[in-house]
């Protein structure tokens, strides 16, 4: 069942969604080599209760932290812990979730730690790039499948392979909701857009091979070969004209800027 969102409760959305990116900029301040993923979650639950929300992720399924944090090869779901410290050269997506008024907000960036292989910075790039080439598909009338092959031929075709075993998703009074939303696919196919759906388009694309493999934790997921992993993730409102992106990247860019 997918559920079509009002408008009042798609400023509902707005707002959770405004606040991970809000946390995500707190965080983009704390990221440098010789920090713990576990400083980063704690900094990430302090913020969000101090604005009167709460961290979607933390129990979720079991999930023991407040965010993701996956460094290099590991792809999504990395378990905060202080023995991963951030060195130079590092990358990690930090993937965050709040609920706030009773809906969720859920968005993810992939950030560099100091300097880091230019290799790996296109990888960022590209992935990042393929996001907003999903949503430029995000369109009602379209359908899934028109998104999902959007990314996958952007990445493709700049030599980067699209993990297929996780994927977005909809989202709402729960975090996950129908339909799913893979980064790979037929134009024309999957489930039709339409005013109302809210839907997370998360790109996670791999430097180099597509394979995972599950780590015995239950949770991260990383790549066969331990080459490094890219995610970004925006959260989007389905209109009749070019989707709304409900998430935002400003706050954390913003800092971004400061420190280059």
């Amino acid at each position: 069942m997918i559920y079509l969102k009002t408008n009042e409760e798609i400023e509902l959305m707005y707002l959770a969604n405004q606040l991970v990116g809000k946390t995500l900029g707190e965080l983009a301040k704390y990221i440098k080599p010789g920090v713990s993923t576990l400083q980063l979650d704690r900094i990430a639950e302090t913020f969000i209760r101090d604005h009167g929300a709460i961290p979607a992720f933390l129990g979720y399924g079991g999930f023991p932290n407040s965010i993701c944090a996956s460094v290099n090869e590991h792809i999504v779901h990395g378990i905060p812990s202080e023995k991963a410290i951030l060195k130079e050269g590092d990358v990690i997506s930090i993937d965050c979730g709040t609920i706030l008024n009773g809906f969720v907000g859920d968005s993810a960036y992939t950030f560099a730690v100091g300097q880091i292989d230019p290799e790996v910075r296109k990888l960022l790039d590209i992935t990042k790039e393929s996001l907003y080439i999903g949503i430029e598909q995000a369109v009602e009338g379209k359908r899934v499948g028109d998104i999902s092959s959007a990314v996958q031929e952007y990445c493709e075709k700049n030599g980067y392979s699209v993990v297929r075993e996780l994927v977005g998703h909809g989202i709402g009074k729960q975090m996950h909701e129908a339909p799913e939303v893979p980064n790979y696919g037929k134009k024309g196919s999957g489930s039709l857009l339409r005013e109302g759906m809210c839907i997370c388009i998360e790109p996670m694309i791999n430097l180099g091979k597509r394979n995972v493999v599950f780590e015995k934790d239950g949770w991260t997921v990383r790549t066969k070969d331990r080459k490094p992993s890219a995610h970004f993730e925006h959260c989007i409102a389905i209109q009749s004209g070019k989707a709304r992106i409900l998430s935002s990247f400003k706050f954390l860019e913003e800092v971004l800027e400061k420190e280059a």
